[in-house]
């Protein structure tokens, strides 16, 4: 399950508590806070584990775009040395070969700098996952110590 489904569950289960009269506290079923906690330690390793995945996935890419550029860099050098033979021939053949380098350089970094956009991007997310998680971690945590010095008063 994702986990911002379960902070709405979460902050869903405490907004609609029951309030304890004369106070601003609610009451909430320890249990059911306890299950959602227990889902979201299930759901957060497997978004890291994704998280991971991706940043993988991204090293594959990059090395696969190297390597792409290093066999279109050999074989314009290839070809540039099958055009010596004659003096224009060479000419074109050597501005032919610097366009092709500068061209497999120039794809090589737009599969780069989109790869490295992309895991940005899904780690982004994930932080801000993260982030709504810990902060309603500490909204249920701050309700029950609410709650728990308003029965330690009560007593």
């Amino acid at each position: 399950m994702d986990v911002l489904v379960l902070i709405d569950k979460l902050d869903d289960l405490i907004h609609n508590a029951k309030p304890v009269p004369l106070t601003d506290q609610v009451r909430v079923d320890k249990e059911e806070i306890y299950d959602i906690l227990d889902q979201m330690r299930a759901t957060i390793p497997e978004e890291i584990k994704q998280a991971r995945w991706i940043v993988k996935e991204r090293q594959e890419m990059l090395a696969e775009a190297k390597r792409e550029a290093e066999r279109v860099i050999k074989e314009a050098r290839e070809r540039q040395d099958q055009l010596v033979a004659e003096e224009e021939v060479t000419r074109q053949a050597e501005r032919g070969a610097e366009d092709i380098i500068d061209d497999a350089r120039s794809r090589e970094r737009e599969i780069r700098l989109g790869a490295e956009d992309y895991a940005d991007e899904i780690l982004g997310t994930l932080e801000v996952n993260l982030t709504k998680f810990i902060a309603a971690v500490q909204r249920g945590r701050d309700r029950l110590a609410g709650r728990n010095e308003e029965e330690e008063l009560a007593q």
